[in-house]
């Protein structure tokens, strides 16, 4: 993904839920393993769709785009090998006492944020493929927000977007907005088979924290 659309400064990019799929299906490995960079392509991806929903998740955005950044420094930097796949990171955090460590920005706990995020956006989309054109998606919008990501926000972030997502259009109308209207018919047809693959990326990587009992990194 080029720096423009990160940035945000290309009106023209659109939510590629083909992209999603292909990125979540290359990140999960035979070992039970996470692969690292196409796990961040995928994100990339949803950056886009938080991006696109406008001021609902302006916020979203601004957070997921920084725990991508940092996710990039460190697979980047000179340790970077350590950072390739989900396992490897844990692992490296942990032995060497870094998941606490202060001064220190951990890649477990802030990719944890980002599965938090995971969470909200494979919720709300089974919810939106559940719903016919003409439906509204601010009801389906606030459950899934609500059950998810809303148990990590303060009060005063839960009611803004609570309220913001009044605004919310119907199905038709969303998938027009964030995919383009000549896309919204193959959105609809690749949306069960992306759906399958995040909640099989999502399910993975919330093994893993469990299992290393991550899940309150503070």
């Amino acid at each position: 993904m080029a720096t423009s659309e990160m940035d945000g400064k290309n009106s023209d990019v659109k939510f590629n839920m083909c992209a999603v799929h292909d990125a979540f299906s290359a990140c999960l490995l035979e070992d039970d393993d996470v692969e690292m960079d196409s796990y961040l392509l995928a994100y990339k991806e949803l950056y886009i769709f938080f991006q696109l929903m406008g001021k609902v998740f302006a916020f979203v955005a601004s957070d997921v785009k920084s725990k991508i950044e940092i996710l990039e420094e460190l697979r980047q930097g000179e340790n970077g090998e350590h950072f390739s796949t989900l396992k490897k990171m844990i692992r490296y955090e942990s032995e060497n006492g870094l998941l606490n460590k202060s001064g220190y920005t951990s890649g477990s706990r802030t990719l944890l944020r980002l599965h938090r995020g995971l969470d909200f956006i494979k919720l709300f989309l089974q919810k939106v493929s559940e719903l016919q054109d003409e439906d509204k998606t601010c009801g389906v919008c606030q459950e899934a927000y609500n059950s998810t990501l809303a148990n990590f926000h303060p009060w005063i972030i839960r009611k803004g977007a609570t309220v913001a997502m009044y605004a919310l259009p119907s199905r038709e109308g969303l998938l027009q907005k964030v995919c383009g209207p000549d896309e919204v018919q193959d959105a609809i047809d690749i949306l069960p088979k992306m759906l399958q693959v995040t909640g099989d990326a999502y399910d993975r990587t919330q093994k893993h924290y469990t299992e290393n009992d991550l899940h309150g990194l503070p």
